[in-house]
């Protein structure tokens, strides 16, 4: 079988509407895809920081993958949480990224974004917290669904990430 490894992090979060954020992350894998080591999911800590624009995470991502083909490439998502000063938490964006196809190491920007509500929950929102969520976080990163949602822009979560294939020459899939 031909094998990825994923080696990097998760550096960090920027251009988001204020401080102590937290990020969660998991990994998406198509059918003929499977995880030799590593973990499919994980959470940052949260990142207060004191004088910074951007919160960082250094959150380490070391995954091997195997596949059959290269059908269902692997996908990062990411859903960026704020934790208030009472310990509340509030989704500010969801986000995903394609895993580059090509060795080396990559640095990712993901864009991400959150569902926009009613009038009543953005009032809601702005005096108790919370806000919309997505029922279905498969949502994320599938298609023609996606594109019927009401979103706002938010930050960027950033990563720096390596890539090693092995054994693709073996399928006839050139580097």
């Amino acid at each position: 079988m031909a094998e990825v490894h994923v080696i990097g992090q998760i550096i960090g979060a920027s251009g988001f509407p204020d401080h102590s954020l937290f990020c969660k992350w998991g990994i998406h894998l198509g059918g003929g895809w499977k995880i030799l080591s590593g973990l499919r999911e994980g959470q940052t800590q949260v990142d207060i920081p004191q004088s910074h624009e951007a919160a960082y995470f250094a959150h380490p991502i070391d995954l091997h993958l195997a596949t059959k083909g290269i059908q269902g490439w692997p996908r990062m998502h990411f859903q960026v949480w704020h934790q208030d000063t009472f310990g509340r938490n509030e989704l500010y964006g969801y986000g995903f990224v394609h895993l580059p196809t090509s060795p080396g190491t990559h640095e990712i920007d993901c864009p991400t974004w959150r569902p926009v509500g009613t009038f009543m929950e953005s009032v809601t929102q702005f005096f108790l917290g919370g806000g919309p969520h997505l029922k279905n976080p498969d949502l994320i990163y599938s298609g023609a669904d996606r594109y019927r949602l009401q979103t706002i822009a938010m930050g960027k979560v950033h990563l720096r990430i390596g890539i090693i294939l092995r054994n693709f020459d073996k399928f006839g899939i050139e580097c």
